[in-house]
């Protein structure tokens, strides 16, 4: 692997995800990412904050036992570890993000992180606090690495004006095609709506994931690659397919996978992962097969 060559910071949200059943799933895109990543054989930095309350200790656990280093999440003893309530709506979820929570207080002082290379991951959710925002953008501005941006788009927790900053200078970005629409209106088709992205924000690459119907991704020359979901896949749970998505989108690019590579691995690996209740595994097996037909040093029997 080359983790120690090209690391990987994750900064945003870790939350609890709350369903209409009553249960609760650990979640937050960067959180998800950061987690499948680790299973994956990289270790990434998580910069995140959780309150000192239960929910906190429970997260602070959960990372322990998952192998995840823990140095740059934060404790806040003001507000509460986040959280998320969830409904579904025709098949699909419905999020009610609640406001002032621990990661929109992800302060710089703690990091005391040095100019960092490798690769910087962050969503646009925890970005809506001023605070955060300026933790976010300190640390883009000591990058010197490629800068991935998953777009996330909660109403009402995002505004134009701070999310065309977030946009500007990112490498890759991904969004699925209704935030697509969201910002850039008005078009017919969608490789017309991918090439107006471009125009504005002049990524390297471009991935707008579609549901059902797969994800594409262009890059600047306009070349469009697609892929499909399997056949035959039951889905339980689409919550998190986004974020598994963009992990094994992130391995690729430190692996230096081919575009089209890394675009049907990814696809493969949400296609599991809808299989299953939740955004993130526990069970360290889920991760074996994809380890083994990748070709990962990740060492299986460590499982």
């Amino acid at each position: 692997m080359t983790t120690h060559n090209h690391p990987i910071y994750i900064f945003g949200e870790v939350l609890f995800d709350h369903f209409p059943d009553g249960s609760r799933v650990l979640g937050g895109a960067p959180f998800n990412v950061a987690w499948h990543l680790q299973a994956l054989g990289q270790a990434p930095c998580f910069i995140s904050r959780i309150g000192g309350d239960p929910e906190g200790n429970e997260i602070s656990g959960f990372m322990t036992a998952w192998g995840m280093n823990r140095r740059t999440l934060q404790t806040d003893p003001a507000h509460p570890t986040g959280s998320v309530r969830i409904t579904i709506e025709h098949g699909e979820p419905r999020f009610d993000v609640v406001d002032q929570c621990a990661y929109d207080f992800i302060g710089q002082e703690p990091l005391a992180l040095p100019t960092t290379e490798g690769v910087l991951y962050h969503g646009s959710l925890a970005a809506r606090n001023p605070v955060s925002r300026a933790t976010l953008n300190r640390l883009k501005a000591a990058h010197r690495g490629k800068i991935f941006v998953d777009v996330n788009l909660r109403p009402p927790w995002w505004q134009p004006e701070f999310l065309l900053t977030l946009l500007n200078g990112a490498h890759w970005i991904k969004l699925n095609e209704a935030e697509l629409d969201m910002l850039c209106p008005g078009h017919r088709d969608l490789e017309t709506a991918m090439r107006d992205f471009f125009a504005r924000f002049d990524p390297e690459i471009l991935i707008v994931t579609r549901g059902g119907q797969g994800a594409v991704a262009c890059d600047r020359l306009h070349r469009l690659t697609s892929v499909r979901p399997a056949g035959g896949i039951t889905v339980v749970d689409t919550v998190g397919a986004g974020d598994a998505f963009a992990a094994v989108l992130l391995l690729g690019l430190v692996e230096q996978w081919p575009l089209r590579t890394a675009l049907e691995r990814a696809q493969a690996f949400a296609g599991a992962l809808v299989g299953r209740r939740g955004a993130t595994v526990e069970d360290p097996t889920f991760y074996r097969p994809f380890i083994e037909q990748w070709n990962l040093s990740k060492n299986v029997s460590d499982y």
